[in-house]
């Protein structure tokens, strides 16, 4: 059998003879023998494809490991394992992306201070939450204030108090005053805060890992609303008449459609459609996505669980935010769709209306109970 000495096969594979070796300790690419006089490694001329695929696979940056088994699979199989380790390395990088954009804007923003008085733009709100028709109880969470927006999905025995203790570890920052320059410490600090106060209501079950919630909240600054998030509840922003979803699932589900492997639609029906990858939970991952909107006049933004996106389609949602009614009104009928279409879950709206704000006026509120 023809064979080539370790450093012939390193030129021919472009792999350096001490990455040879190292393959070779984990399994990865073993020489096709090894002379039992000098121990040098030789290797057979069909393996270059299986190093040149070893190579480039190193080349994206994959763990070793998982060339093992991209390299164990057929061609086909393989293909799919290397698009959906890619998917993954995007979705990462989007999210660093959108955490850099963040630091970007936060550092560049150079208000004197945080204040509902330093801008002419207003916020009028509206919150609602209803049981829905099958569960016994409601274990959704929601709240609408002057600074403060946000919905909390409880999950598990002690989901209700989880989600209520998430929010209330926020609700400071409605009355706060938030110094400039501090926002994103501001961001943090409320949500290490809110993450104790869920564990601590976690710990009195006897599954506490089998609890949590997930959160998603609003802070209006006066002229922009930074986001924090974590889950799968969603926010919404009607824009000139277009619908944006601009929050992201941290759902098992979602995962698999950022990787390709599965199609919205065949998520829909999913048995794992309601496994969340990241939430406020003890163990759980909690690291939240974070991102400023600069808020326009005429903007429309809706937090809400999911029991409202899970039945109501999302050109129903548009169609009501799209209409001119008062934040209160709109709230009452996406949660009146929801139980129109069954109410198989707990429904939660907050809705925020941006609008210019009139000098020396009071800042208008409404809020459902």
């Amino acid at each position: 059998m023809d064979v080539l000495t370790i450093g012939a096969f390193a030129r021919a594979s472009r792999l350096s003879p001490k990455a040879l070796r190292l393959y070779d300790e984990l399994g990865l690419l073993t020489p096709a023998r090894v002379d039992p006089v000098t121990g040098y490694r030789l290797y057979a001329p069909e393996q270059l494809e299986r190093a040149r695929l070893v190579a480039w696979l190193r080349r994206l940056g994959m763990p070793l490991a998982r060339i093992r088994e991209v390299c164990a699979l057929e061609p086909s199989a393989a293909a799919r394992e290397v698009r959906a380790y890619w998917a993954q390395v995007e979705a990462d990088t989007a999210a660093r992306r959108e955490l850099a954009a963040f630091l970007i804007d936060h550092l560049s923003w150079k208000d004197p201070a945080v204040s509902a008085n330093t801008h002419h733009l207003e916020i009028r709100y509206a919150a609602l939450s209803d049981a829905g028709l099958v569960r016994a109880s409601n274990q959704d969470t929601a709240y609408a204030g002057s600074r403060l927006l946000a919905v909390a999905d409880g999950f598990g025995g002690a989901g209700a108090p989880a989600g209520a203790a998430a929010i209330d570890a926020l609700k400071h920052l409605d009355t706060d005053r938030l110094p400039a320059g501090s926002l994103l410490n501001v961001l943090e600090d409320a949500l290490e805060q809110a993450g104790r106060a869920v564990r601590g209501v976690c710990a009195t079950e006897s599954a506490p890992h089998e609890a949590g919630t997930t959160l998603t909240a609003m802070l209006w600054t006066g002229s922009r609303l930074a986001l924090v998030h974590i889950g799968d509840s969603r926010a919404y922003l009607l824009r000139e008449g277009a619908l944006f979803q601009i929050t992201h699932d941290h759902t098992v589900v979602q995962s698999l459609i950022d990787e390709g492997r599965i199609s919205p639609d065949e998520a829909t029906a999913h048995p794992q459609r309601s496994l969340l990858v990241r939430a406020l939970s003890p163990g759980a991952d909690a690291t939240p996505d974070i991102r400023l909107h600069d808020a326009r006049p005429g903007d429309r933004y809706l937090l809400c669980s999911d029991g409202l996106t899970g039945v109501v389609p999302v050109d129903d949602i548009r169609r009501v935010l799209s209409t001119a009614t008062p934040p209160e009104e709109a709230v009452r009928e996406l949660v009146a769709l929801a139980n129109q279409a069954g109410g198989p879950d707990n429904v939660s709206c907050v809705l925020a209306d941006v609008r210019e704000a009139a000098r020396g006026t009071a800042r208008e509120a409404a809020r459902v109970d």
